[in-house]
């Protein structure tokens, strides 16, 4: 098959899975959507959510327009004489690679404040059917998502040919991401800190009762922070993973053959197409037994896609007879993934003695509760980067086995570890919808039966959700590490006479960069943990304000003002964003064009490798935190209202900036930084070697 005919193949089949994800969503929106009550609620949800995500996408659209200009004058500048076409090649794809994730968050925003209380009244009738209806409204998401990206990249490379028009592609879907997770990461804990620490700690009122002001800010937090957040963070991860294979393929081939080096650039474009169709066969198998486990089905949907997808790679490389070692280091990063994934799990499950010993020890304050999931947490992490070092290792050294260059399998093992993101977006986005559905019907009064199927929904997808977390941290490591060779490469190619650009620890500039990039992780995380602090002090004052100026509202005979609390959360999101976004992306440039390529490599590996520690340990703590909660409030070590209850909320407040705003930030962080090296490294390179 040429080169022309696979690109044409993946746009189909980006159209293709992009129209069965809008044939879904016509399904979930036939379902029942209940009472006048149910549905008014649903409304004040879908009402929050869809105002913070117009005014992110309006500022987000403004920052496109300003981001394209200056790609386009800067590189129509780059190498000799002035080059309009390529300057505008690059600010369109730059344009339209943010408007590819804004379209596949919208949509799975569209879907999921619709989804919820449609599950909601499914659980009326079965457990099975609410699981149905929640887990196909994240397929929706999920195949939306990888559509949109294939396509758009297929697009690209089909009309220029040139794998850094499509780095610009890239670099627009996670400028957005960073500004989307970032953002809806604020907003959703502003709103859950504040209703958690006045509703149950101070009035002594459930999670989702309805008399809580900020109860459906935060109902709105989980759709803005991990349904287009999240989706917007692993379209991100999908994307440069993809195109950091692409740029090694393109540079480490260009002494071999044209149409070697054109396989070697086109494969992982390819291996997307084969994850689309692993993704679509395993969402069809997705099925709740006669046990009533949804985590179950989850997990074994994860395992089969996976199954679908080695069988179909590898008969794919015997038949076109394609380079063994590329296949191996597919699958070992394929399989390191879900293994990674699964350690995580045992980390955040309740069913496990990290979460269940945290929650006991709970009984003896919220000083101890703290200490123990921060102490598991830091555990957590040795499992996961035990697994991105061995993915590393097997996918460099079984590439040099078979004739390829090591770190073209070591971008490959991150197309691997990354193509089944359909499976993983979904069981992500059905945490959420199911979150959603369990306050809808507390507050719906659909009866106790149906709030504890909603509960045994919700308490699988807190474990999916801790998952698809460690899981996109990873493998954005993965991915940051074969964009991190591509940056090195990117250099050389620029340097005279074959030279090579040494990152020795011995260099003053290498070792500044080091340091200089390892405080960035941890400063980013405090800017978010403040702003969330911040954010949510205000939303306590106003709670508060409330239950003291309308006792009716703790009466029941008057409905709380939820307007306000929506308000504050969104306007407090959006301000926060603008001094972590502008570390993101121009620290990079600052330490590239000061103090040169080798500084800038440095900075990279810092930023990359402090940032992945980080990112773990606050997504697996949190994560632990909260389960441990729910596991007191399932009815262990005391239950509901007990002094370990008191405590484990405790924690998981702590815990949830950690999981859901900071954590899975970095990831995106370090990729929007990474990313932006690569799109300015000629330059950088030519203004140090000519300036």
């Amino acid at each position: 098959m040429t080169t022309d005919v696979w690109l044409i193949s993946g746009m189909v089949l980006g159209i293709i899975s992009f129209g069965i994800a809008l044939l879904i969503y016509g399904w979930v929106r036939k379902q029942d959507d209940g009472s006048e009550r149910s549905r008014k609620i649903a409304r004040a949800i879908k009402d929050g959510a869809w105002a913070y995500l117009r005014h992110l996408y309006s500022a987000l659209a403004g920052v496109a327009v300003v981001f394209g200009v200056i790609l386009a004058i800067v590189f129509s500048l780059k190498g000799e004489g002035f080059n309009l076409l390529t300057g505008l090649e690059t600010a369109l794809a730059f344009v339209v690679g943010a408007l590819c994730s804004a379209i596949a968050g919208f949509l799975g925003m569209s879907v999921a404040v619709r989804a919820n209380v449609r599950t909601a009244v499914a659980a009326v009738n079965s457990l099975n059917k609410a699981f149905n209806t929640a887990y196909r409204a994240g397929a929706v998401l999920a195949l939306a998502m990888v559509g949109i990206a294939v396509f758009g990249m297929c697009l690209i490379y089909l009309v220029t040919g040139n794998p850094e028009v499509v780095l610009g592609f890239s670099f627009g879907a996670s400028s957005l991401a960073l500004l989307a997770k970032a953002g809806g990461g604020i907003y959703t804990k502003t709103a859950d800190i504040a209703a958690d620490l006045v509703g149950k700690i101070e009035a002594g009122i459930p999670e989702d009762d309805p008399r809580n002001p900020a109860v459906i800010a935060d109902n709105v937090g989980d759709n803005v922070g991990d349904v287009a957040g999240m989706g917007a963070d692993i379209f991100d991860s999908y994307v440069a993973a993809t195109v950091a294979a692409m740029l090694i393929g393109f540079t480490g081939f260009l002494s071999s053959p044209e149409e070697t080096q054109i396989l070697y650039t086109i494969l992982p474009l390819i291996l997307c197409l084969v994850g689309i169709i692993s993704s679509i066969i395993g969402l069809q198998l997705v099925r709740v037994g006669r046990n009533g486990k949804p985590g179950t089905a989850l997990n074994m949907a994860t395992v089969i896609s996976c199954v679908i997808f080695a069988v179909l790679a590898t008969v794919l490389f015997l038949v076109m007879q394609w380079n063994i070692g590329a296949l191996i280091a597919t699958v070992a990063g394929l399989a390191i993934g879900v293994i990674i994934g699964f350690t995580t799990g045992y980390f955040t499950d309740d069913n496990y003695k990290p979460v269940r010993k945290t929650a006991d020890i709970a009984k003896s304050g919220a000083a101890l509760n703290i200490i123990s999931g921060m102490s598991f947490g830091f555990i957590s992490i040795g499992p996961s980067l035990f697994g991105i070092a061995a993915a590393t290792l097997v996918s460099y050294f079984s590439a040099e086995a078979f004739g390829l260059p090591g770190v073209y399998g070591v971008g490959i093992a991150a197309v691997g570890m990354l193509s089944l993101t359909g499976i993983v977006v979904a069981n992500d986005a059905y945490g959420p919808i199911v979150d959603n559905a369990k306050g809808i019907a507390e507050m719906s009064n659909l009866g106790d039966e149906v709030v504890s199927r909603c509960d045994v929904l919700d308490s699988a997808g807190n474990t999916a959700k801790a998952i698809t977390k460690g899981f996109a941290i990873s493998a954005a490591a993965l991915t940051v590490l074969a964009l991190f060779v591509a940056y090195k490469e990117q250099i050389e190619h620029y340097l005279p006479n074959g030279q090579e650009l040494t990152l020795s620890l011995l260099d003053p500039l290498v070792l500044a960069g080091i340091l200089l990039g390892a405080m960035v992780p941890p400063i980013f995380s405090a800017l978010l943990m403040l702003a969330v602090t911040r954010n949510a002090f205000t939303m306590i004052e106003e709670i508060r304000r409330q239950f003291r100026d309308i006792p009716g509202i703790l009466l029941g005979t008057v409905d709380p003002d939820y307007a306000t609390c929506v308000g504050l959360a969104s306007q407090g999101a959006l301000k926060s964003l603008i001094l972590p976004a502008l570390l993101a992306v121009l620290l990079p440039l600052l330490i590239g064009f000061i103090l040169g390529p080798a500084a800038l490599g440095g900075f990279l590996g810092g930023a990359i490798f402090v940032g992945i520690v980080f990112a773990l340990f606050m997504a697996n703590a949190g994560g632990l935190w909260d389960n441990a909660k729910k596991y007191v409030e399932a009815g262990n070590c005391g239950g509901t209202g007990s002094d370990a209850h008191k405590a484990t909320v405790i924690g998981d407040t702590v815990g949830d900036p950690f999981k859901d705003t900071a954590g899975p930030s970095i990831n995106t962080l370090i990729t929007v930084m990474t990313l932006t090296s690569n799109l300015f490294a000629p330059l950088i390179a030519v203004v140090h070697l000519f300036g």
